[in-house]
């Protein structure tokens, strides 16, 4: 087991020591979807959903997640983001369906790297927007949800080569 640095000598879960890590900065960008009705696009869109601006609530939401990542995920750190955003653009994907693309970046100057607050961001982004509209259609369909791009960090940079759909 010494190999493995997430378990204890007994071979049981521990968090990694991030100490002696140098301190660095650090970004990531994580991509998610949900695909939609036309009635949910245009109703998105238009800003005619009941319960308000799903974009603006979606975008609030993947903030707060990737701040509470840690709280989330046993095994990630608590670590100090000093920068997320959330980007959103539309993919005709029928001539009945949508996709609402999320990309969620987020940035540290730390220890670890944080690609999953962005990885949280953006699905937690997605589920809201799933959330504010199940009452029009329960059948929106998210993802996939993964990683596009990190930098910093002992491993270096990790860019995905291409785009899933």
């Amino acid at each position: 087991m010494a190999d493995f640095t997430h378990f204890n000598e007994e071979g049981r879960a521990k968090m990694v020591d991030v100490s002696e890590k140098p301190e660095t900065a650090r970004t990531a960008i994580a991509h998610s979807s949900i695909t939609v009705s036309k009635e949910i696009y245009d109703k998105i869109t238009n800003n005619e959903m009941k319960k308000g601006d799903v974009l603006a609530v979606a975008q609030v939401a993947a903030v707060m997640a990737a701040k509470k990542t840690w709280d989330i995920i046993p095994m990630c750190h608590p670590i100090p983001i000093t920068g997320v955003n959330v980007t959103f653009s539309w993919e005709e994907r029928q001539e009945d369906a949508y996709q609402l693309n999320i990309a969620a970046s987020v940035k540290t100057k730390g220890n670890t790297g944080v690609e999953m607050e962005a990885l949280s961001a953006a699905s937690v982004c997605a589920l809201t927007v799933y959330d504010m509209c199940k009452a029009v259609d329960k059948g929106m369909v998210i993802g996939p949800t993964y990683l596009v791009e990190k930098t910093g960090g002992k491993n270096g940079d990790y860019h995905r080569s291409e785009q899933i759909k």
